[in-house]
């Protein structure tokens, strides 16, 4: 079995390849090609469907629980304002908070969530190693960032058995115990058109006036510990052609994030009930996540020292049907931004905590 470090520098070096190999969404070839031969050489024999590649225990056995470790491949696009290579996988030494020098990793997919992906395959092959109580399966995923069909979505049906997900996504490795989902409404509230000069029409924009104050105003019962209450946001309204003509249709995009409380479905129902509006989900297929907070592995973070908190950022945890928590080394903050980086001993931390965590342990 290797060392703590050598796990460290194995996963460095799967980190730099894969920042220096383009694989914004739905092009993530190159990066899935990468991983397929990492995982070769490490003496696993890879599956793979689209740019979705993961590995199924050597010891898998039926009668066990079985802990899937995910973490995305792809990227966003790279922002106008970095001023690094994105794709350059450069390290400098700078001071950190503690006025100490620290090693730190630049490149698009760094912090998001390379850290997270490299660090899992690591602890993939230190757990597979030893008898576990566990299966494990380890998936890195494809069209993340777009909630894409060819993504986790079309992988999981294709994998074993589930019972828990531990997923990469960069919490300053802090257990996230839940996510909000997503759903996004066109509400469209008709009228008739007609002159403004004349006392004729129906305009639209004022038949949509109850419905918007409607949705500024309603507030969910049910307020989640982690997450707070369920929110609709009208974001985007539009009406009318010109100044002298009464619009006939108001359309307006709502935005709505769910806590674990309500399912997308049932809040688009009770929406339809209460508008006059016609109204349409664009997907109900993000949902919110979570994980009982009395969970062996989530009692053992906090035994650890952990702090469990709720996401308001969506994962591919919000297409998992299972019970799933986001843990993982790098910050959100800096996810999606320019000069975009990881920290080499958040790296060598997190592989060291996800050891503590799942060596052993109950599931």
């Amino acid at each position: 079995m290797l060392t703590q470090d050598e796990y460290t520098e194995d996963a460095v070096a799967l980190l730099k390849k894969l920042i220096a190999t383009p694989s914004v969404s739905r092009n993530e070839k190159d990066a899935a090609d990468i991983m397929e031969a990492t995982i070769r050489s490490y003496g696993f024999t890879p599956q793979r469907d689209a740019n979705n590649v993961w590995i199924i225990d050597p010891h898998y056995d039926e009668d066990k629980p079985t802990l899937l470790l995910n973490a995305h491949i792809d990227t966003v696009k790279p922002v106008d304002s970095w001023k690094r290579d994105p794709f350059h996988p450069g390290i400098e030494v700078q001071k950190g908070e503690s006025k100490e020098e620290e090693e730190i990793l630049y490149g698009l997919g760094s912090n998001d969530c390379g850290g997270g992906l490299c660090s899992l395959l690591q602890m993939f092959r230190l757990l597979t190693s030893k008898p576990q109580s566990y299966n494990l399966i380890y998936l890195a995923s494809a069209e993340e960032e777009v909630s894409g069909k060819d993504g986790i979505s079309r992988a999981l049906p294709l994998l074993p058995h589930i019972d828990v997900a531990i997923v990469g996504e960069p919490t300053g490795m802090q257990p996230a115990v839940a996510e909000k989902g997503l759903m996004v409404l066109d509400v469209i509230a008709h009228g008739k058109s007609g002159h403004a000069a004349r006392n004729e029409g129906v305009n639209a924009i004022y038949e949509a006036l109850d419905d918007m104050r409607w949705i500024r105003d309603y507030k969910f019962e049910k307020v989640s510990e982690f997450l707070g209450p369920t929110k609709m946001t009208l974001t985007v309204v539009n009406a009318g052609t010109q100044h002298n003509v009464i619009p006939d249709t108001c359309t307006m995009l709502v935005d709505i994030r769910t806590n674990e409380f309500y399912d997308n479905e049932e809040v688009y129902h009770f929406i339809c009930q209460h508008l006059k509006s016609e109204c349409k989900a664009h997907s109900f297929r993000l949902k919110s996540s979570r994980i009982d907070p009395e969970h062996p592995l989530i009692k053992k973070c906090v035994a650890m020292g952990m702090k469990p908190f709720g996401s308001p950022t969506l994962s591919d945890q919000a297409l998992m049907s299972f019970p799933s928590f986001k843990l993982g080394p790098g910050e959100s903050s800096r996810s999606h931004s320019a000069d975009e980086f990881i920290k080499m001993s958040e790296i060598r931390d997190a592989i060291a905590q996800y050891a503590e965590l799942l060596d052993g342990a109950n599931i």
